[in-house]
Formats: structure tokens, sequence, C-alpha cells
């Protein structure tokens, strides 16, 4: 029998400017170097979204949060009061669009600010931006990298901070100082992020709605046709209650031709924290298997997709073409210069996240606060979802705006 306490309520976001400490901070939480694929310990960056899961205990007797079942203090066994899944977005510029996936994600965020640099540094405005578009108001600010500079140096970087988020999302969040690779602190984070972060009302009597974020082919190599095992899909409930034997549709489905079609599977099971379960609820992130042919599942090959209950994608529209009410953001960052964008050219192409789902378009008609894009790939989403808009600026596409679907 699964803890209801073990399994995770929310998902949070570790978020910035690349290099400031985030992978480091996921790991001295969760014990979990995210940094996995092969590219990302050769360039020492994250490129693809991290997961681990994060359990938050606390000593009874001296009050200490910790994530450990023995308090190091008095030797107290701990008690467990939240599990969360950790999301560890990249920082680097060229890969924003990894970053709005992981808001489509996430019920709450941990901005992470290196001390040691001024403040902001160019992503670390794009993702406050993105979290500001995303809707994200749980918000907690890290003050990483303590340990490099003096008190006085500190002082003056906690002003730049305080400065940076007045007038935001974040202006009212709390700035934790910490060291990530000393461990200094971290315990008061956690503390912070038990007493913030508290789990989200959520209508569980709609109908279901998961965002794949990853998908893949679990299939060791050699192994015999009789022992395969179908491709498995992994993300977060947006709404609803899935359950192990429901039938579901996967949109926008298959590519075949230049047409797309619809992929009906059976949920042969699911896992959170690495522990099985009958039913997923939406908070923390699930993995799906299924009867699908792993080989549309292996290397993310379905990531971006919509997963709903047979007789039950009503609401879900499968868009080839997008008509948008938009808003450009004040400002573009554009390496560590400023940039104003005063509009979107026509027949200009852009780069759209929707969910989990990324595409290429063409703007083909646009008004004053409206605009057309034709889409590359199709995509699954609802009417009013949030579309964010991207733009090539120097050769990087950078982050220009948003849109709500009409």
């Amino acid at each position: 029998m699964v803890n209801e306490k073990q399994l995770p309520v929310m998902n949070i976001g570790i978020v910035g400017h690349v290099d400031h400490g985030k992978t480091t901070l996921t790991q001295m939480l969760t014990g979990k170097f995210t940094d996995e694929h092969s590219e990302e310990l050769k360039r020492g960056i994250s490129i693809r979204l991290g997961y681990a899961d994060l359990s938050i205990k606390r000593c009874p007797k001296c009050n200490t949060y910790t994530t450990f079942d023995i308090c190091f203090n008095d030797n107290t066994k701990t008690d467990l009061i939240r599990t969360y899944s950790i999301i560890d977005a990249p920082g680097h510029e060229t890969l924003i669009a990894t970053v709005l996936t992981g808001t489509a994600l996430i019920d709450a965020a941990i901005l992470v600010i290196a001390a040691n640099e001024p403040c902001p540094q160019p992503q670390t405005e794009e993702h406050l931006i993105a979290l500001e578009i995303a809707g994200i108001k749980n918000i907690i600010i890290v003050q990483n990298k303590i340990d490099l500079v003096s008190k006085e140096e500190a002082k003056r970087n906690y002003q730049q901070i305080k400065e940076f988020v007045r007038g935001t999302i974040a202006e009212n969040s709390p700035v934790i100082p910490i060291s990530a690779h000393h461990n200094a602190n971290i315990d008061i984070l956690l503390k912070a992020i038990a007493e913030l972060f508290v789990p989200l009302e959520r209508d569980e009597t709609v109908d279901p709605v998961m965002y794949v974020a990853r998908s893949f082919d679990v299939n060791k190599p050699g192994t015999k046709v009789e022992d395969l095992v179908g491709g498995v899909l992994g993300g977060a409930i947006r709404q609803g209650v899935f359950r192990v034997g429901d039938e579901v549709k996967i949109l926008p489905g298959l590519r075949k031709g230049d047409k797309y079609i619809e992929v009906k599977t059976r949920i042969s099971s699911m896992k959170q924290l690495n522990k099985s379960i009958e039913e997923a609820h939406p908070g923390g992130l699930i993995a799906i298997s299924t009867s699908i042919d792993p080989y549309f599942t292996k290397a993310d090959g379905m990531v971006g997709s919509v997963i709903v209950k047979e007789g039950k994608d009503k609401d879900v529209n499968i868009y080839n073409e997008l008509k948008l009410r938009y808003v450009l953001i004040e400002r573009i960052i554009d390496s560590k210069r400023q940039k104003i964008i005063e509009d979107i050219p026509l027949n200009s192409p852009v780069l759209l996240n929707v969910g989990t789902a990324r595409t290429i378009g063409v703007v083909v008609n646009k008004t004053k606060d409206i605009i057309d894009i034709k889409l590359k790939l199709p995509i699954a989403a609802f009417k009013n979802d949030r579309v964010v808009i991207s733009m090539q600026i120097n050769g990087r596409w950078r982050l220009v705006g948003y849109g709500d679907i009409l």
C-alpha cells in the first residue's frame, strides 16, 4: 500500500540563468544529478528537462527540515511532510523553448540567482517573464553561491534582486541565501518550500487530460519479441483522474504522409515516484505504460502530445492553423542587450509553445491584436489555451510575446 504522502503533490520548476547552480541545487535537494544526457555531461549544461523527486521531512524534536530519515542534530527519526516532483529547466539562452515546455508542467517555481554575478542576467529575466506568462504565482527566489562573495557583496546582490522583481509576479517572493555546493541554508529552503508550496485544490470530476513531456522505449537491446513491452509516456495530469485499464486517445496522433491519425491505446500500468499506482491525479509527474509500439515513443518521439480518455475528447482541438489574440512583451532579452520588438511582421516564422508541444509557424494574417499562424506541425490544444511566441533575433529564438487561442 502506497502512503499518499510518498506521492508527489506538486511540480516545482527550478529555473534561472545558465551556470547559476540549478542542477547542483536539484542534486542537493533530491540526491539525483539530472544532467544525464551524454551531451549535457560533455558541455556541463542542462539541455533537456531534468526530473527528480523531493521528499521533505521534519524532526519532531528540534523542528529541523531535512530530506533524511534521521535528524543529524539529535539522531531522531523524522516525519514525512510532503513529496514534490522537481523539474530542472536548462538556463542556456538557446534552450528557452525547453524552459517554456517546463512551465506548462509546473505549479510553483524556484528562481535561482547567483550572488557572484550582477542581477539580472539575460536568462534570469527571460525565465521570470516565462513564469509570468504561465501565471506561476508561487515563487521562491534562491540567492545561490553566497560562499563566493563577501557579506557586503551579498547585500548588494540582494538589493539588485529586490529591484529586479519589483512590479513583477515575484515581487513579494522570499529571497533565501544559500550555498547549494556546501549545503548551507538548505534546511531553511526546505522549510519555505513546505510552508509556501501547499497542494492546490483541483477538480478531479472533470474529464482527465495529461500533457506528455517525455516518451521512451524501455526495452533493452536484444530483448526477445515476446518479452517486449509497449511505449512509455511521461508527463503531468492537467485535470481529472486516469486509472489503469482506461482506454485513451493520444492527440494529435502519428504522422502518415501529410496527415495525422489518432492513436488509441489502453493504460496497462502507471508509476509515480517509481511506485506502481492504480490511479493518477493532478500534481507530480507520472509515467504511463501503454500498448503502443515503442518505435513511436523512443527518444521523446511523442513529446507534446495530449492524452484524453476515449470518448472524452470533445473539447480538444487539432490545430493546423492558430488564430491568437496576442500581446508583445515590453522587452526582448538578446544576450546582454535589450531590444524592443514593436510588431510581428507578416510572413515571418515564429516558434510556438502550447502545453508541452512546440511547432514552427508562419504569420499569414494579422490585425492590431489578432494574428493567424499556419503551423508546420499540428498541435492538440484547447480553446483559450495560452500560446507562447518566439521569433528569431540575431539567429536565436527569443521570447517575444504570448497569445490566447480564439
